[in-house]
């Protein structure tokens, strides 16, 4: 499928740099996606000048040069920010281009890549939630499916200052609102929560998520940590540096929760050490991103391949 970006900050470059290498997410085949133009407004950008040097094109029309050339376009990955998204998804729809969205807009189903791959594939616009929801669903999912109910769950994603562009910082509060509801709506949670800390120590950190789940009466602990260890794996398998910082535990309250009193609660603590495709290492919230909404771009690539040729 031809496809283009749109953005040409930190999440449109990395995710470009990504395409181009013409191997899919996991990195053990070749990617049915194939990148025409990375998309942007500002003529100047670092990366519409990498794009350029690349050999790809590089407009600076946004949204309208994309419309402009819609019959050559079948898919593009929206890398700017919930307002801009919200502004256009419905022109992108019009013109029968897939949209895959990296901004918390929301505008269409959420799609976290280790747990609900394969549920929305035909839809014209896919959210992609945030990055501390593509790192920290995925735990929420594995406690729930191990146990029979899950009242409540919290996530705090700390990113370093310097990997946060201008589009993340003004969707602070779209960030909350669209993970706080993806650990509910794909986690499993009936309630929850999501926080997010943009930290300037120098040298910069790594991503770091800390994920807390209630537990109630009765569950089987053995089975949350099986299935924790499980998820963990399912994630490196297109995110190579997610990993679990030490061995999750259960801890012994009573905790008053917003979803209860519980008498036990799972924590896990993650960190994302990124490919350094675009930034550093320490930029895991940007890799998490553009590695999730590669993968699903690429199954959406599959599934309407598959369906041309049974028809």
């Amino acid at each position: 499928m031809r496809c283009v970006i749109l953005g040409s900050g930190n999440i449109g470059t990395d995710l470009m740099i990504k395409l181009l290498k013409g191997t899919d997410a996991s990195g053990s085949g070749t990617t049915p996606l194939e990148l025409v133009a990375l998309v942007g407004i500002d003529p100047d950008s670092d990366g519409l000048a990498r794009a350029k040097s690349l050999g790809i094109d590089g407009p600076h029309e946004g949204p309208q040069w994309i419309l402009d050339n819609a019959d050559d376009i079948d898919m593009m990955f929206d890398a700017t920010s919930a307002y801009v998204h919200a502004r256009h998804y419905k022109e992108y729809e019009e013109a029968n281009i897939i949209a895959v969205d990296l901004t918390p807009a929301a505008r269409g189903p959420r799609v976290i890549a280790a747990v609900n791959l394969t549920e929305h594939l035909d839809a014209p616009n896919t959210n992609m939630v945030t990055c501390g929801g593509q790192a920290t669903t995925p735990m929420v999912y594995a406690v729930s499916r191990a146990i029979d109910r899950l009242p409540y769950a919290e996530m705090v994603s700390t990113v370093a200052s310097k990997s946060a562009g201008p589009g993340t910082r003004q969707n602070i509060d779209e960030f909350t609102k669209t993970t706080s509801m993806a650990l509910r709506e794909i986690g499993g949670a009936e309630t929850s929560k999501a926080i997010i800390i943009l930290n300037p120590a120098e040298p910069p950190i790594m991503m770091r998520n800390t994920v807390f789940a209630a537990l109630p009466e009765g569950s089987d602990h053995d089975a949350v940590l099986e299935s924790i260890f499980a998820m963990e794996k399912d994630v490196q398998k297109y995110v190579p540096g997610y990993r679990l910082k030490n061995p999750p535990v259960i801890e012994e309250g009573p905790f008053n929760t917003p979803g209860g009193v519980v008498p036990h609660r799972a924590v896990v603590l993650l960190e994302v050490k990124g490919a350094g495709d675009y930034l550093p290492p320490y930029a895991g919230n940007l890799d998490i991103m553009t590695a999730a909404a590669q993968r699903v771009g690429e199954a959406i690539a599959y599934h309407r391949a598959d369906q041309k040729a049974g028809a």
